[in-house]
């Protein structure tokens, strides 16, 4: 018989004004459950999270959390105030019987020592510290509310391996498709104040979204009432497109196999040829370049050719130097050592994440025409607004709205709908799917496909990278920089791994030592718990296990004609492998620990 839930929402109600936010909305919580839930940028699904965690109180309907049930819930905007740092921070959120130690693990694997004042942690860090404070307790229930916002490859990676083997009961709200892939197994669909569930994971949500749609649509054309029709082009929008772009992947992959046999001899660039590439065919040519500060070397000679035409991506950790990069191809930034030289004519223009230039006051036309009247200029040609805004998923009712009241993914669209329109041969992304709703970064792709220019786009999103990028620049080591031809997935497939697993074992040594001074005042206390003792007992199957595993992956991606037959299954395979590589050095150090512990306390 299947365990009861945990959680229960029944026929939630909510509404803001005269909008209802929440009409009917229902959530299920099994033990070990799985869920991703999904639905329009505002559409309510915080909200139902909230009222899920407790913090909100519905208009109507029924919250159920079974009596002795822990839940943690993710915060958006974590508030440290009245913290002397981030370890005291963390270690508030845990209960008597939780293991203090595991709070120190979580920061060190999310990148911080805990001793951080609150008040100078960044956005970022103190997103990293709520995360930390969530899971240190274990709880039977953890509700995530966009877990991987501002986080690196690395960490991602890392968050994706922790939360698979947590016995916690998952719900998920995020953009990254292949983070939800990799974790969910069943979906929650909240869609104009209702949900619907399906009892599969994302891989099979957006094919399901699409055809309960498609069936929405012919009763309401039955109905022959505009207005109906109108209302639900929104909707059907994201359908068509996601159509359209599963034949531009197959474009792209024309475009990656080009690549791959123009730079099947990389790391060389005739300077002759650049000089004569003066007719814009030539985008950016780099001839060993190198930049450096202080001791800390950030690239060291390297070398690429970008012509026309191209998507390349650049990832790394942070702090690799990513954004260093870019701007010495883009020529912002001068290298210490070789050259950069930039082909003729090039116009290039930039995404704002930070929407530093946004007027909340501003409406939302006016943003778009600059104050100038009704028609927007794209690519030269002039554009009434409204036309302009419906293809940005903007109806004709929000032309009025203040920049003020639109919501993070509508203000993400406004963004791409600015920077498409000014005329450019070269886009330079930094980070562009930071806070993107699904539905945009759907949006931000078919953009990009279209676009007849050069892309440059720096992001730690590996589908979005697969989506988009005809090749890959990596960091490596030690200011060492690596092309790629292919996406996310082609990169991991010819070099074996992801981004984590290079930057983790050049530290494995300071780790160990790190692990070793963390473990030893405690060992003054105690020496192995039984719960200890039995983890330490089957920790090295569950690492033979990964092991053989990661080699069983391997032999698959490494064939040829995988991708060619199979391109959803390669996919998976090479997300995976990362799982399982982040999944084998997550078990390899906490055996570490417990050796220590043992051996020193005589455990």
């Amino acid at each position: 018989m299947a365990a009861p839930p945990l959680l229960i929402l029944q026929n939630i109600r909510l509404g803001f004004g005269t909008t209802r936010l929440l009409d009917g909305a229902s959530l299920s919580v099994a033990p070990g459950e799985r869920l991703a839930l999904v639905g329009r940028n505002g559409s309510g699904k915080s909200t139902l999270l909230k009222i899920a965690a407790g913090l909100i109180e519905a208009e109507g309907g029924t919250r159920f959390l079974q009596p002795g049930a822990t839940l943690r819930f993710l915060e958006q905007e974590p508030d440290l105030s009245g913290y002397a740092d981030v370890m005291s921070y963390v270690e508030a959120g845990l209960g008597p019987a939780d293991d203090a130690y595991r709070a120190r693990y979580l920061l060190e694997s999310l990148g911080m020592s805990g001793a951080e004042a609150p008040a100078a942690l960044s956005g970022g860090e103190a997103r990293r510290a709520a995360l930390a404070r969530a899971l240190a307790p274990e709880p039977d229930i953890l509700l995530l509310d966009e877990p991987t916002n501002h986080l690196d490859l690395p960490v991602i990676e890392w968050l994706e391996a922790e939360l698979a083997a947590s016995a916690s009961a998952l719900v998920l709200i995020s953009h990254d498709r292949r983070f939800l892939e990799g974790l969910s197994r069943a979906m929650v669909w909240l869609d104009r104040g209702t949900t619907r569930r399906l009892e599969q994971g994302f891989g099979a949500f957006e094919g399901w979204r699409d055809q309960v749609l498609e069936e929405e649509e012919r009763d309401a054309h039955k109905l022959a009432r505009k207005i109906v029709r109108e209302e639900h082009w929104l909707r059907y929008g994201v359908t068509a497109r996601r159509k359209r772009n599963v034949r531009r992947l197959e474009n792209l992959q024309t475009l990656r196999t080009k690549r791959r046999e123009r730079s099947s001899a990389p790391g060389r660039v005739s300077m002759a040829a650049t000089e004569a590439g003066g007719s814009g065919n030539l985008v950016i040519a780099a001839d060993n370049i190198s930049k450096s500060f202080g001791e800390r070397p950030i690239v060291q000679e390297f070398s690429t050719r970008i012509m026309r035409g191209d998507r390349v991506g650049i990832l790394g950790p942070n702090g690799a130097g990513k954004t260093t990069l870019l701007n010495m191809l883009i020529g912002t930034l001068a290298p210490d050592a070789g050259q950069v030289l930039l082909g003729a004519g090039i116009e290039m223009v930039g995404l704002d994440q930070r929407r530093a230039a946004l007027d909340p006051a501003v409406t939302l036309a006016e943003a778009l025409t600059e104050g100038r009247g009704d028609m927007v200029h794209v690519g030269g040609a002039p554009r009434h607004v409204l036309g302009y805004m419906k293809d940005f998923l903007f109806t004709p009712e929000q032309a009025r709205t203040p920049l003020g009241a639109l919501s993070g993914g509508e203000r993400g669209r406004l963004m791409l709908a600015r920077a498409f329109a000014k005329p450019s041969n070269l886009l330079v992304l930094d980070e562009p799917t930071n806070d993107l709703d699904l539905e945009t970064l759907d949006l931000l792709q078919e953009l990009i496909a279209d676009y007849a220019g050069t892309v440059l786009l720096v992001s730690h999103d590996r589908d979005f990278l697969d989506r988009c990028v005809t090749s890959v620049i990596a960091f490596e080591e030690a200011g060492r920089w690596q092309e790629y031809a292919g996406g996310y997935s082609d990169m991991v497939a010819q070099r074996g791994h992801g981004v984590r697993a290079r930057a983790t074992e050049k530290q494995a040594s300071a780790a160990k030592r790190q692990v070793a001074s963390l473990a030893k005042p405690a060992l003054r206390k105690k020496g192995l718990g039984a719960l200890d003792q039995h983890e330490l007992k089957t920790l090295p199957a569950r690492m033979e296990k990964l092991a053989a595993e990661i080699t069983a992956l391997e032999k698959r991606i490494a064939d040829p004609a995988f991708y060619a037959r199979d391109a959803a299954g390669f996919a998976k395979a090479t997300s995976a492998l990362g799982v399982a590589q982040a999944g084998l050095q997550q078990a390899e150090t906490r055996w570490l620990e417990l050796e220590i512990l043992r051996e020193q306390g005589g455990g």
